[in-house]
């Protein structure tokens, strides 16, 4: 009865052509339907020569090496001194580094569960296969006037080699697929004229990256109808620019069209009015804005156009992004999930430095971000991008995107970034109401992360729940109930917030109601921020409509050491009892299936409101 109840929770929240579509699809992989419709054995084909493809008119972002040196020269960016990166090989691309389990090379993708307790976390098999390592080979040869040539194309020869069509772990993704297409392309542009691009290499790459692209068209209704997400936008994405930059393939006019068509569709749905994006996540919504770069400028460049609609949304969404972005690090809060994605990484910046894509994607719109100069604007260079376009205002202090539920309060010396959403699209984080505070470039106040998908309860709890936010919970329990891998039930439906502002301060008021799985009706959260226009102090008032059995209101912090260094915190009830710190362990992810112990600390108290004051030491 109570697995009963959740299937019909779960077809109520995300719908019945989502519900029924994931039912056939997993139907049709333990028939065996799906590795009739992908079959393992396919043929050889001749589209061009090396030659001809060398002098094909289409354009990429630059035609090759030289090219970029000659306008390198006048650009003003500094050179910088790379390590070589470690390439994969062989068995490697199968290889799971956290725990060495090996996939079978040889075996049908669909026989490859999501998750598996041997196998261990498979993103970490797919981040290799991704091939975002090359762009540190191609910025080491560019920068230090190096070689790698042989040694980039042999790495994408040696995996063709080791994932044979529609086998292994590799081909189970269509967005990894398309993703390592794209990367593959951009080596192929750049070391186009070199000599170790063979006539045979050539042809094996290509055969490959048309097999791969097969594959993403015939399995696109997945991401279309059972994940919506950044998944298709680059499945549509990887069609289009295929058919786009290699147009001698026999479906590459339909691709080209599909593509622009679903891209265009899935922009408009995924990006709102607001600019905020359906994941609820800050580092998802960076990979919206290197595909929009990418595919607008690709497109451009070709004398093609996309939809007014699209433009419009890459603006909104490029402003919407820009207001959370503290101005000293280029770091944007770490709220969501963040499996640490940075597609096409050209600089030398810390993968949470927004600067270089944010700076990109401004560029292709004709607009400019106002940044001092340094190691971001690499990007640019390698996407032949300028910055004379019409400057960004900076947003005003306080922001509210209340329809989406983002509410920010940007300072010169500080930013205030709080969440109140109610959700209509999947949620993937029980935080509502989490708190993040900056002072001088210093998350003082900060999410805990995301640390891994795949591992145990206990740290698929702590870091999607509330305990690794900067927000309340109600006991033990979270706001909403986590069920299976990315599932929520009980979705929070009730959310509103308004940042308000008097002469001496700015006011933050936002509640919502979940923990609906506690209480028939719900409860209510309520938060009031206030932050003096004087100095960096905030006063954090939580109240809460009922406590139910028993159970205490749980006020959780989670200070770097930033903070511990230069600020504190004290907290009282209404009736001025002070209330003491617990300080338990915690973990904090900064990058993806790394964590390290960090202390966190919960207020605790049997009333219904709590209030803590966070001020700077004299």
């Amino acid at each position: 009865m109570k697995l009963l109840l959740s299937v019909i929770r779960l077809a109520l929240n995300m719908g019945p052509r989502y519900f029924l579509f994931r039912s056939w699809y997993e139907a049709a992989r333990r028939s065996g339907l799906l590795r009739l419709r992908f079959p393992k054995q396919t043929v050889t084909l001749q589209f061009t020569s090396v030659a001809c493809w060398r002098q094909s008119p289409v354009r990429f972002f630059f035609n090759s090496k030289e090219t970029l040196s000659r306008r390198y020269a006048s650009s003003g960016l500094f050179q910088e001194r790379l390590p070589t990166p470690p390439i994969p090989s062989g068995t490697d691309w199968l290889t799971n580094p956290q725990n060495n389990y090996c996939y079978p090379g040889d075996r049908h993708w669909t026989l490859f569960p999501d998750f598996s307790e041997t196998a261990g976390d498979i993103k970490l098999v797919w981040e290799k296969s991704r091939f975002t390592f090359l762009y540190a080979l191609i910025r080491q040869d560019f920068h230090q006037h190096k070689d790698h040539a042989d040694l980039v194309l042999h790495a994408l020869t040696d995996w063709i080699s080791t994932n044979p069509v529609n086998c292994g772990p590799n081909w189970k993704c269509s967005q990894e697929i398309a993703l390592r297409v794209l990367n593959w392309t951009f080596a192929l542009h750049y070391y186009r004229h070199t000599p170790a691009l063979t006539e045979q290499r050539f042809q094996v790459i290509l055969n490959s990256i048309y097999r791969q692209m097969q594959h993403v068209e015939a399995n696109i209704q997945f991401s279309r109808l059972a994940v919506r997400n950044n998944h298709i936008l680059t499945e549509a994405l990887g069609l289009y620019l295929t058919g786009l930059l290699f147009p001698f393939f026999p479906e590459s006019a339909r691709w080209l069209r599909k593509g622009k068509r679903w891209f265009e569709q899935e922009i408009a749905f995924q990006l709102n009015d607001e600019g905020a994006f359906i994941q609820h996540s800050l580092n998802y919504h960076r990979v919206v804005v290197q595909l929009l770069a990418w595919g607008l400028r690709l497109a451009h460049v070709n004398g093609a156009k996309w939809s007014d609609r699209l433009y419009e949304r890459a603006h909104r969404t490029l402003s919407f992004l820009h207001s959370f972005q503290d101005p000293v690090s280029g770091h944007l809060p770490n709220y969501g999930n963040n499996d640490g994605a940075l597609f096409f990484p050209l600089t030398s910046c810390h993968f949470r430095d927004f600067r270089p894509q944010l700076a990109a994607l401004a560029a292709v719109l004709g607009r400019q971000l106002s940044f001092a100069p340094g190691k971001w604007q690499e990007e640019l260079f390698w996407l032949q991008l300028d910055t004379s376009g019409t400057p960004i205002l900076p947003p005003t202090a306080a922001a509210g995107y209340t329809a989406s539920g983002y509410f920010v309060l940007k300072e010169p010396a500080t930013l205030t970034f709080t969440r109140c959403a109610r959700y209509t699209q999947r949620p993937f984080q029980s935080d509502n109401l989490h708190t993040d505070l900056w002072f001088n470039g210093d998350n003082l106040l900060r999410d805990a992360g995301t640390y891994q998908y795949h591992t145990d309860a206990l740290f698929r709890r702590y870091f999607a729940g509330c305990e690794g936010h900067n927000t309340v919970s109600v006991g033990p329990y979270d706001q909403m109930q986590q069920g299976r891998r990315f599932i929520w039930y009980y979705w929070v439906r009730q959310a509103a917030g308004q940042w308000f502002e008097n002469e001496h301060e700015w006011v933050f008021e936002g509640s919502f109601t979940g923990y609906r799985h506690l209480s028939r009706k719900g409860i209510r959260h309520f938060r009031q921020i206030r932050k003096s226009k004087t100095a960096p102090g905030w006063v954090i008032t939580d109240r809460v409509s009922e406590l139910p059995h028993g159970l205490p209101l749980r006020q959780i912090w989670h200070p770097s050491d930033a903070f511990s260094q230069t600020f504190a915190m004290e907290a009282h009830t209404p009736d001025g009892e002070a209330i003491l710190p617990q300080v338990l362990q915690g973990w904090f992810s900064d990058a993806y299936a790394t964590k390290a112990a960090a202390p966190y600390w919960v207020f605790a108290t049997q009333q219904t409101e709590l209030q803590t004051r966070i001020f700077r030491r004299t």
